[in-house]
């Protein structure tokens, strides 16, 4: 979170604390000298490290630096958007050239006054601290211009700072020209870096400078930022708006302050919820909460009817089911952190029903729930009809809601056990009892695992969860269910590394995956049922998503697949390359071929073919050989 201050002297603190007003100032001044109006992102920006609440290691940092004299030649500020990365490189070249005569002439994070440069470097004018973008100055060129200006003095303060904002936009010829001069700069430059994709950036410009990670803004203290700056304003707005406000902000202050910029001219001096939610397309937060419980009952037709009147009032229906996914989140920290309840941002409404709710819900139904609503955000979003997909959403989820988890099922009936323990489903998905006794029949329906795509069907029952007697719903009828048909058996699969999966896409016939295996994936970690990957710079953004889905189908069992920050091993394709050329290398420093060599003028090996023993054969039969895929290349004999 950021600590703000403009020219009417309003100061926002972390303490919750009323807004300073000067003592003789009556209203808030205008923001320019010419009245034009400055939005409030801009007008409440910070100006000195003690605004940067909330990011006290980095302070802590450059206060150290500062004292000792161990300032580094380069800074690389990451974060999301709105957490105040360009400002804090601002402020960053204010300490470095700060100056006040008399009084101070050293870098140092104390900014307690105003000194020579400070004014003209926060309005970004000044001469010798230069602002570049990135994004419309991406080539080799323009770096060429700061390395030939780089040479020179600061015309009139201490370092001549260059802030490169949005870096990873330069092409890598640019940063290529940019890392001499960056590890050796001259002792008057400085360079900072803005950013928010931080694994764009090459590693070999990151270890050149140091590291800095903005923090996102905790909701709890966006809303006090945001009711002192109403209160600043002479805005009236209600408690509920500037929740729904810090939500939609998601920890950025920019966009938070962008948001309550348009609610001040939407609601022309007094913001309420009601139309803040107009404004936004957001759906009533007590209504996703009715909707949820008519999902998590099994009444179908009632969640679709809440949707519809929903969005026949302006909510948007992806926002809809991401309200919807929020709540089984609050639900399930409720469950298993029931100190979650008391923060700052939650409503009484959600506190009071959450608790509620995660008291009957197993967190095994709200995960499920959670797999499904994050899929099916992402269909609504890419449906050319998103009310019909958004029902699609809730159909699925209300009929998966209460059913058992498949493999626990499935253990069950192969034992010979019930595992519906005799009751027959409600809500019409039963057959009516035939002549044996009054006995009804279990339905029986094929569905797809939640969370997975394209996966095999499992057996579900459509039995309804235990919500019915907080809900108002009807118990189920008790009745003796039919044998379910026996499951049929898959075959075992024992993968233990990427070799493994490749051999099992080309086993079902999918060769494009199996390249991307091969070509696209580092591993980083392999466990039954997890892989950890790096995914080339050339990988689709879904590909482990798609990998995950591929295994889960192709086994039958859940496999998840994640992407990883840290540096794995080289991809299937680069290691077979590196045993054929390490075949070459022996092969052509073998005596032997040596001799040919030297008695053929020209000549030279351009392949090497591994003979395979029956030790070989042996070996690739053992479990420890873990690279089916690599047996042509088996063997490290030098004689062959």
């Amino acid at each position: 979170m950021v600590r703000l201050m403009d020219e009417t002297g309003f100061s926002e603190s972390d303490g919750g604390q009323t807004p300073g007003l000067m003592a003789d100032q009556g209203a808030v001044k205008p923001a320019t000298d010419d009245g034009a109006y400055r939005v409030l992102a801009r007008k409440y920006r910070p100006k000195t490290f003690e605004d940067l609440v909330g990011q006290e290691p980095m302070v802590q940092t450059l206060e150290n630096a500062f004292e000792t004299g161990r300032i580094a030649q380069a800074w690389m500020l990451t974060g999301v958007r709105g957490v105040g990365k360009t400002t804090t490189a601002r402020i960053l070249a204010r300490g470095l050239n700060y100056e006040v005569p008399g009084v101070a002439d050293k870098p140092t994070v104390k900014l307690t006054q105003e000194g020579t440069h400070c004014k003209a470097i926060m309005e970004g004018r000044h001469v010798d601290v230069i602002e570049m973008d990135a994004a419309s100055h991406t080539g080799i060129n323009d770096i060429r211009e700061i390395i030939d200006a780089a040479r020179y003095r600061p015309a009139t303060a201490r370092y001549k700072v260059y802030i490169i904002d949005e870096v990873h936009m330069l092409s890598n010829a640019a940063f290529n020209g940019l890392l001499k001069t960056l590890e050796e700069p001259p002792e008057h430059v400085k360079f900072i870096f803005a950013t928010t994709e931080i694994r764009k950036v090459p590693i070999t410009v990151l270890s050149r400078c140091q590291r800095f990670d903005l923090r996102r803004i905790e909701q709890s203290k966006l809303i006090g930022l945001l009711r002192r700056i109403s209160d600043a304003e002479g805005i009236q707005i209600s408690d509920e708006a500037l929740m729904l406000i810090a939500r939609a902000g998601e920890g950025s202050a920019r966009d938070s302050l962008s948001l309550l910029d348009q609610a001040m001219a939407h609601g022309a001096g007094a913001i309420e919820a009601e139309d803040l939610r107009q404004m936004l397309g957001l759906a009533d937060r007590a209504r996703v909460i009715d909707l949820f419980g008519h999902i998590m009952a099994g009444r179908i037709e009632d969640a679709l009817g809440e949707l519809q009147a929903q969005y026949e009032v302006g909510a948007d229906p992806a926002i809809v089911l991401t309200d919807l996914a929020d709540f089984t989140h609050l639900v399930t920290r409720m469950k298993v952190a029931p100190k979650s309840a008391d923060e700052a941002s939650v409503t009484e409404a959600e506190r009071a029903r959450g608790r509620e709710f995660a008291e009957q819900i197993s967190v095994r139904l709200l995960s499920r729930a959670w797999q499904i609503l994050l899929k099916g955000v992402q269909e609504v979003q890419a449906a050319s009809k998103p009310l019909a997909a958004a029902d699609m959403v809730l159909v699925r989820l209300a009929y998966a809601a209460d059913l058992p988890d498949p493999g626990d099922l499935m253990a069950q009936i192969k034992n010979g056990q019930n595992p519906f323990g005799g009751a027959a489903p409600s809500g019409g998905g039963g057959a009516p009892a035939g002549g044996g006794g009054g006995t009804s029949a279990m339905a029986v329906g094929m569905n797809y695992a939640p969370g997975s795509s394209g996966s095999g069907p499992t057996m579900q029952a459509s039995a309804r969860p235990q919500l019915s007697a907080i809900q108002g719903g009807r118990p189920a009828p008790q009745g003796v269910p039919q044998a379910a048909p026996e499951p049929q058996a898959q075959p075992a699969y024992n993968l233990k590394s990427l070799y493994d999966c490749a051999a099992l896409a080309s086993e079902k016939g999918d060769i494009p995956f199996k390249v991307k295996i091969q070509r696209l994936m580092r591993l980083v970690k392999f466990e039954p049922g997890k892989i950890e990957i790096q995914p080339t710079d050339d990988a689709p953004a879904d590909i482990a998503g798609e990998f995950g889905r591929k295994l889960t189908e192709w086994t039958g069992q859940r496999w998840f697949v994640v992407v990883s920050r840290t540096q794995g091993r080289p991809t299937i394709h680069e290691e077979q390359e590196a045993n054929q050329q390490q075949l070459l290398s022996d092969a052509k420093s073998h005596p032997t071929v040596a001799a040919l060599l030297a008695q053929f003028p020209g000549a030279r090996v351009v392949d090497v073919k591994v003979q395979v023993t029956e030790e070989d054969d042996a070996a690739l039969a053992d479990p420890m050989v873990s690279d089916p895929l690599l047996s042509e290349a088996l063997g490290d004999d030098e004689d062959d």
